[in-house]
């Protein structure tokens, strides 16, 4: 099998070391492809060739970075499905939702080239004979780590706002997810962008994420991970004070008040919980339900996620695939152990699927863990996978404590018939976004952490373009 080259300062190169490593497929076991194991040396020479680039790239007008992130997305959607079925493969992910996904990272990429012509610096009063204005500009070199959970997205998600702005970068895509990543690699190639404004480094976090979060000529670190991998970065970063806007992890509170439509909320929910099988940061992390309503509920969560089809990534029908790996999967099997021990129960799931085709895939029943407490590590922990606590609560004072009792403030939400309530509650949780009766997200809403250990700034809309600017102040005397 013919290992994968990265692409750096506008070539196809091999690791400097020859090494390689392959990638599987978590439906099968199977290897899917073979893929060049960078070093030190590749991430070196990538970082030199994106600050070589960047005198030039930064100079580019704003409408002319518009203008190629405009054709990326169009090169996007003409490979559509062919990224789709890549990352159905490599990852997992049910082919239906793999189009969906693909089709949001097109969009994203629009939105940023149409939104960027829009970012502006302002003036600053001072006093007569005297301009003084604040201008944005490019932070420099950009270090793009992305998760494994939705690939493709999550590249477009940051390579977008770091382009348009005038940043050239180095990115390293999940090394789970390589073969994606380097399909992106040659849509961004076909950009004939000066070489060196984007570089694609393939590896694993340990080595080449720190080689990159440590560099003393990576001016910016974009992450999204876990919160205890956020902190390697925070430190290996912390030399050279870089800039960081990192999504961490998250353990979601989600309200269920007593008045709450609970046909509409279990089904929402259960498919922002199932998909993807869980594996999303924005996944409802714990359901604390009204004691008054909690059997209903939970009996419509039950039946929502029973009617969830698990199987072939391939076929139209499934509604869910494997977890990513079968590290992952022992992971959260885990989780669930140790909330059976700590005294939940299970309501439905837990087991791998039975059926004879899904044994060798990394699968695992959509599930749900009644009688959750507020102490158990399950209720406290992110699981990341297709598990559902629920908690019972008696009063709003208490399901507020609870709520914002965690070490993270990633999202929250509140479902009610009383949006006036909702919104009073929405203001009490502690969470960098709070949805009322609904769980969605768009380009134009900014996402990510800023609130206790889920992260630092923000991503999308152009709140999420500013992120990768500095804001320059200039002061002249005309008179």
């Amino acid at each position: 099998m013919q290992t994968q080259p990265m692409w750096i300062g506008g070539r196809w190169l091999p690791a400097r070391s020859g090494r390689s490593f392959a990638t599987i497929n978590p439906a099968t076991g199977e290897r899917v492809g073979e893929v060049a194991l960078a070093g030190a040396d590749d991430v070196d020479a990538a970082v030199a060739a994106a600050l070589a680039a960047l005198p030039a790239w930064s100079r580019t007008s704003q409408a002319e970075r518009s203008r190629v992130l405009a054709r990326f997305a169009a090169s996007i959607r003409e490979h559509a499905e062919a990224i789709a079925q890549l990352e159905s493969i490599e990852h997992g992910t049910p082919i239906s939702d793999a189009r969906h996904i693909v089709a949001w990272a097109a969009d994203l990429v629009e939105y940023t080239a149409s939104v960027s012509r829009s970012l502006m610096g302002s003036h600053v009063p001072t006093q007569p004979g005297v301009v003084s204005y604040l201008q944005r500009v490019p932070v420099g070199v950009c270090a793009l780590i992305t998760p494994w959970n939705v690939p493709f997205i999550m590249m477009a998600v940051k390579l977008a706002p770091a382009l348009a702005t005038g940043n050239t970068c180095v990115m390293k895509p999940p090394s789970v997810n390589s073969l994606t990543g380097l399909k992106f690699a040659k849509l961004v190639a076909a950009l004939e962008l000066p070489p060196g404004t984007v570089n694609i480094v393939t590896g694993p976090g340990g080595s080449v994420g720190t080689a990159l979060a440590s560099h003393p000529d990576v001016d910016l670190v974009g992450f999204t991970g876990s919160t205890e991998t956020g902190r390697s970065i925070m430190a290996a970063a912390s030399p050279t004070i870089k800039k960081l806007v990192m999504e961490l992890g998250g353990k979601n509170p989600f309200i269920i008040l007593p008045d709450a439509d609970l046909d509409r909320a279990a089904k929402l929910l259960a498919f922002r919980q199932f998909n993807n099988a869980g594996q999303h940061c924005s996944s409802p992390g714990r359901y604390y339900v009204h004691a008054s309503v909690h059997d209903a509920f939970v009996e419509r969560l039950v039946a929502a996620a029973r009617g969830v089809a698990v199987g072939d990534p391939s076929d139209p029908k499934t509604a869910m695939g494997p977890l990513v790996s079968a590290e992952h999967r022992a992971h959260v099997e885990r989780c669930i152990a140790s909330g059976l021990a700590d005294g939940a129960r299970l309501a439905c799931g837990g087991q791998r699927p039975s059926a004879p085709a899904l044994q060798a895939g990394f699968f695992l029943e959509p599930t749900v863990l009644v009688d959750v407490r507020h102490e158990m590590a399950v209720a406290r922990d992110e699981i990341f996978g297709p598990v559902a606590c629920v908690l019972r609560y008696e009063s709003d004072d208490e399901v507020l404590r609870q709520a914002n009792d965690s070490d993270y403030g990633l999202c929250a939400g509140v479902f009610t018939r009383d949006v006036a309530k909702g919104l009073r509650m929405a203001g009490e949780l502690r969470a960098g976004s709070v949805f009322v009766n609904t769980h969605m997200l768009t380009p134009e809403m900014p996402w990510g952490g800023g609130i206790k250990q889920s992260g630092l700034g923000k991503e999308g809309s152009i709140v999420g373009l500013e992120e990768f600017t500095e804001l320059k102040l200039i002061c002249v005397e005309i008179t």
